[in-house]
């Protein structure tokens, strides 16, 4: 198991070097100069010359990648380029926020997708097996954005009601708004996924259910539940995890969109901002810590494989 991690922490380490010059050499191509966009059209050249010396900009690329994969190594984020406000204060500020968002959507695709999913399974053909699939279908149909704008929208209209929109409340400080403030959001994240997990983990436990070794149990007298929850549902989650890794880095990406629309200061919204002003000390750096969760993620579930089915041995 050791060598086997050491192993895929190497090729973590490859896989994001291959992303961290990617991201650099896109964002150098993007066409757009940084200290034009900070000073405006109307600045002078020796302005702009300023400025590339003091950002660095003059120094040839791989001086500038070194430069930046070391300030990322040491945590020293540096500055946005346009605000000149400190990307390092802006990450902690926001994280709490994405990483909440995070949490509560994987809470809710396990806490309800994998529930409804056996009950789909096991109560195979009935009108509970029906509307577990058809809301199923419907969470991976509609676009997560035309959710949200409605989540918003009709409790506005009909009721006057609205989530608290104007500031980041803590968990904390007042766990009740903070609750009905990221409530919703990571509802609507998690839907597609919910409906994802729901028909993977129905599918495959169809087919568990229909092994020899369960009829065996249930002809040693052994409780439905029992047999369903302690030998046919394990069996059948590794799909489910393997499915659930890939789907972190959907949820990383959703939350750009979600957090936009319910004006959350996350992580997302400061990505997308930072995006949308060509600022490179804010999109590179976020999109390679972006970039670095996922793969972790990716790493841990791969090391829950282990922990479900013993029978699994890494070499």
């Amino acid at each position: 198991m050791t060598n086997y991690i050491l192993r895929r922490l190497l090729q973590a380490c490859l896989i994001l070097w291959i992303i961290s010059v990617g991201v650099f050499w896109l964002q150098r191509v993007a066409g757009a100069d940084p200290a034009l966009l900070q000073q405006g059209l109307n600045a002078t050249p020796e302005r702009i010359a300023q400025v590339h010396r003091e950002l660095g900009l003059d120094d040839p690329y791989p001086v500038q990648y070194l430069n930046w994969v070391k300030d990322m190594l040491t945590f020293d984020l540096g500055r946005s380029v346009l605000t000149q406000t400190s990307v390092t204060k802006e990450f902690k500020a926001r994280f709490p926020v994405t990483f909440q968002l995070f949490v509560m959507t994987l809470a809710w695709t396990i806490l309800i997708g994998v529930p409804l999913g056996v009950i789909s399974a096991v109560r195979r053909n009935s009108p509970a097996d029906f509307g577990v699939r058809m809301l199923a279908v419907t969470g991976l149909a509609v676009p997560t954005f035309w959710v949200a704008t409605l989540v918003l929208m009709i409790p506005a209209q009909q009721w006057g009601y609205a989530p608290p929109l104007n500031k980041t409340i803590s968990l904390f400080d007042n766990p009740g708004a903070n609750l009905r403030q990221m409530g919703p959001p990571s509802l609507v994240l998690a839907l597609g996924a919910m409906a994802g997990v729901m028909r993977l983990v129905r599918s495959e436990l169809l087919e568990v259910l229909r092994a020899d070794y369960i009829r065996t149990a249930r002809a040693k007298g052994l409780a439905g539940r029992t047999v369903v929850v302690r030998h046919a549902l394990r069996n059948s989650l590794i799909p489910v995890v393997t499915v659930l890794g890939l789907q972190i880095s959907g949820l990383l990406g959703g939350s750009v969109i979600v957090e936009q629309i319910f004006n959350l200061r996350g992580l997302g919204q400061y990505i997308y901002g930072s995006i949308l002003q060509k600022d490179f000390a804010v999109t590179q750096t976020l999109v390679m810590y972006t970039a670095g969760i996922a793969v972790l993620m990716n790493l841990a579930v791969d090391v829950v494989y282990a922990v479900i089915d013993p029978r699994i041995k890494y070499t």
